[in-house]
């Protein structure tokens, strides 16, 4: 029987890539307040009651109405976010999409990522390195050009 390095035992196992197949303590405890933060906006999103006027529901947080909409009478890039994803806390999906697209693909990743972060911080599992492909210019540029088509959505339905 072959003896292994005594050095290699504290090493975590690694794959082909050679990154670590556990995540680290750091990142664990990274993960963790990730999942709360992202926790706390689904369950703010859920507590808010959507407008019926398809925007100005971040007005119940404390803040201001959009000075954007208010001096031009047309929607921001952003219009209708915070009512989409208080309407898909309430469950109300369709009504989330047709309010603002845009926010309701928001609303889908920030829960897809609070579970994998939630899992990395239990498990242990280097769920994090699935998301960094997404971080690649071509995916943040599909992004933005979802954005952008969401707004014209929202310009024609104001």
């Amino acid at each position: 029987m072959q003896m292994s390095d005594p050095d290699s035992i504290a090493t975590p196992r690694t794959n082909e890539r050679t990154a670590p197949l556990r995540a680290r303590m750091g990142e664990r405890v990274l993960s963790g307040f990730l999942s709360a933060g992202l926790l706390g906006i689904l369950s703010l999103s859920a507590w808010l009651s959507p407008s019926s006027d398809g925007h100005g529901t971040h007005t119940q947080l404390g803040m201001r109405p959009c000075m954007w909409a208010a001096a031009l009478d047309k929607p921001c890039p952003t219009c209708g976010m915070t009512t989409s994803f208080a309407h898909a806390g309430e469950g109300h999906w369709l009504e989330s999409f047709t309010t603002q697209p845009m926010g309701t693909l928001l609303v889908i990743l920030t829960s897809v990522i609070f579970w994998g972060a939630l899992a990395q911080t239990l498990s242990g599992a280097r769920l994090g390195s699935m998301i960094q492909p997404a971080l690649r210019p071509r995916v943040i540029w599909t992004m933005v050009a979802l954005l952008m088509v969401a707004w014209i959505y929202k310009i024609v339905t104001w």
